[in-house]
């Protein structure tokens, strides 16, 4: 099975304090430590999971200039085959659908069976995956916790409100966004980064992807940030204090103060 992995370099939030600049564009970039993105890391390692069991190959792809280089590394290094660097000054500033349109061009370069997607990344839109496979016109299922080969087809679980648990069957080639906790990522170690330090990475720009640069990029985007800041803060907090039973009282009494319990 021919697999092919999004994945997306974004500011680590266990490292860094993140600040908005000073004109409300954007947040503080410098000297940011970046990672790759948690949801795209469980897509790498249930697809290294499932190569594994079937054969075939992984290739992780991510949009993004030089830097973004290293997280394909660091998937390569967790087991992934191959990697893929779509660069170029056009693809800046590129929407959601700015890029799906161009990961789509990656894929039909290539020949898939299965491309996965984190369920969502740094901007929490969660829009590329369901974008993706309405341009490739493949089936898709978001949100997904559970991943069976069964054949041509895909057993796949969907976690879906309450708690519960849908079961899909699905034709391949098709797009899957995977939810965290669907498995355990591997450790990556400094012996496998070294390995694959020296292996090529192939880049594409708009040309090589046969895309037009006025679609992507800020000139092609159709939904633009207006502006970032932290929200002012409410009230503060109250702590309640004393025993156990004093504070279940307490809360009882201020929930059906302030209508929460009649």
């Amino acid at each position: 099975m021919e697999i092919l992995v999004c994945v997306k370099r974004v500011p680590d939030t266990a490292e860094n304090e993140i600040e908005v600049n000073g004109d409300g564009s954007d947040i503080e970039r410098d000297d940011l430590v970046y990672s790759v993105n948690e949801w795209d890391n469980y897509a790498v390692e249930e697809a290294i999971q499932i190569r594994d069991n079937v054969g075939g190959s992984v290739t992780v792809v991510t949009v993004g200039d030089d830097e973004s280089e290293e997280v394909l590394r660091r998937e390569m290094a967790m087991g992934a085959d191959n990697g893929l660097l779509l660069c170029d000054d056009a693809f800046e500033g590129s929407d959601g659908k700015g890029i799906a349109t161009l990961l789509k061009a990656a894929v039909e370069k290539g020949k898939y069976d299965l491309i996965l997607t984190g369920a969502q990344a740094d901007d929490g839109a969660g829009e590329v995956g369901g974008m993706l496979a309405a341009m490739l016109d493949y089936p898709y299922a978001s949100l997904v916790n559970k991943v069976e080969v069964d054949g041509d087809k895909l057993k796949v679980g969907r976690e879906i409100e309450g708690g519960n648990q849908e079961m899909n069957s699905i034709e391949m080639p098709c797009v899957l966004s995977i939810q965290t906790g669907i498995n355990e990522p591997r450790y990556v170690g400094i012996r496998g980064i070294r390995k694959v330090a020296s292996v090529e990475i192939p880049e594409m720009g708009a040309g090589d992807l046969g895309v037009d640069a006025s679609s992507v990029g800020a000139d092609g985007a159709k939904v633009k940030r207006l502006d970032y800041f932290v929200p002012e803060l409410g009230e503060g907090a109250e702590m309640l204090e004393g025993s156990t039973e004093e504070i279940v009282a307490k809360l009882i009494e201020l929930l059906k103060a302030k209508g929460g319990l009649k």
